[in-house]
């Protein structure tokens, strides 16, 4: 193995070229870190992921052409080993999550220290997931906040009857009270009676908030469990 194959391996992402060429200088003037491939949005941090297979990507959230946190979840589908670190304009417990849903292994802002920066790469490498402490406080917030809310969407769908959660689920993908009763093999009476129940039983007021109350609680795998 040479000594380049020997080192860290990463991937710069960022829009902006002499950002890349600053932490290039930055992150190669170590001894155990060699940037292997740049690029300029996320659609080429993607294909150049899959062409280098990095140990790491640091990638910006903020990417044209499709976002960094996007890119994150397919360079993370595509390369399973590579691990990513994503850098953000400032701390956003929101962008956080997503991240963490998207599989990243880390998380800072570019306001930090190039030393931190280097450190989280190394950290990152061996293994170990990286929050800005200032951040662990709204990032348990927003998580036990979630899992109240998925608790009590999960307590809603409980009420609905079978044949409901098939309304349901039709109802998230967009079908109309005639395309409900043709795929149910039902009237049309009775599918808007069933829709009604639904509404009902959600404490939602329309077909809309029916279906944005799937896709937000992530429950339309439990829906289509129950599919025919």
């Amino acid at each position: 193995m040479s000594d380049r194959e020997a080192r860290v391996q990463i991937l710069l992402a960022n829009q902006h070229a002499l950002f890349r060429q600053a932490v290039k200088i930055v992150l190669e003037s170590e001894d155990d870190l060699v940037v292997v491939a740049e690029a300029k949005d996320g659609l080429q941090a993607v294909v150049e992921a899959e062409r280098t297979s990095p140990d790491l990507v640091l990638i910006d959230a903020n990417l044209p052409n499709c976002d960094g946190l996007r890119a994150t979840s397919l360079i993370k589908e595509r390369v399973p080993d590579c691990q990513v670190l994503v850098l953000t304009e400032q701390e956003e417990p929101g962008t956080l999550i997503e991240a963490i849903e998207a599989g990243a292994s880390g998380y800072l802002t570019k306001e930090c220290p190039l030393s931190e920066l280097i450190q989280a790469t190394r950290a990152i490498h061996r293994g170990e997931s990286l929050v800005p402490p200032r951040m662990l406080g709204p990032l348990l917030h927003i998580l036990v906040r979630r899992r109240r809310e998925q608790n009590d969407a999960y307590h809603r769908l409980a009420k609905l009857t079978r044949r409901e959660r098939e309304v349901l689920a039709l109802l998230a993908e967009g079908k109309t009270n005639e395309a409900i009763s043709q795929s149910l093999v039902i009237s049309p009476e009775t599918a808007r009676t069933h829709i009604r129940s639904v509404l009902r039983k959600l404490a939602v007021h329309s077909r809309l908030e029916a279906a944005a109350f799937v896709v937000q609680n992530g429950v339309m795998d439990d829906l289509e469990e129950v599919a025919p």
